[in-house]
């Protein structure tokens, strides 16, 4: 899809050859990314064992981490049956902030970029409640975050364009080890359904 999004670009006059090149390059990495992302796997059980001692989790991001975000809750509802939701990291003052205590882990989506910033002031808002944050980011991100976590996984540098690529690989290994640990049947989740038919 990637790739079939930089064609598309550079057959619309979007993209020139210089800025095509460059995005292929980086496409290219991939691959290499998330071979090193598979490799927080060690740290994603542990994690995982005291992730299914929950009973709500709660996931954030901003930017392209908002969907990682959804996604990731998603994964864990549907196959741990641990009731998680995913959250733009901007709208937690609006109801999920209610949520959170000591009991509630956080997990918080945020790759080095822009709005990095913007992310660790809403990381400080869920430490002010007792909230049990894992932070999934690179090297320069855990250096900037400026305040203690209860878990930070580290990701491969890479550039923002690409990276939702790369981090959906801890939030699906979460999931599925969760699930493991809790005894549930991860080739055939309950009420899952698998086809969708509409009359």
């Amino acid at each position: 899809m990637a790739a079939l999004a930089l064609a598309a670009g550079k057959e619309r006059g979007e993209l020139s050859d210089t800025n095509e090149l460059k995005l292929v390059r980086e496409l290219i990495e991939i691959p290499r990314l998330i071979a090193a992302a598979l490799e927080t796997e060690p740290q994603i059980e542990e994690l995982a064992r005291e992730i299914s001692k929950s009973t709500d989790v709660l996931y954030l991001g901003r930017g392209t981490s908002v969907p990682l975000a959804l996604e990731g809750a998603l994964k864990l509802k549907e196959i741990s049956y641990i009731h998680s939701e995913g959250y733009a990291a901007g709208e937690l003052k609006h109801g999920p902030i209610a949520l959170i205590d000591e009991t509630v882990p956080v997990v918080v989506i945020a790759p080095y970029d822009p709005l990095f910033a913007k992310t660790v002031s809403n990381m400080q808002e869920v430490a002010a409640r007792g909230g049990n944050i894992i932070l999934m980011t690179d090297a320069k991100g855990a250096s900037e975050a400026t305040l203690a976590t209860f878990r930070t996984i580290l990701l491969p540098d890479m550039v923002a364009t690409f990276a939702p690529m790369v981090y959906a690989i801890p939030l699906q290994l979460l999931a599925y080890h969760t699930a493991v640990v809790m005894g549930t049947d991860v080739d055939q989740p309950r009420n899952l359904a698998k086809s969708v038919t509409v009359e």
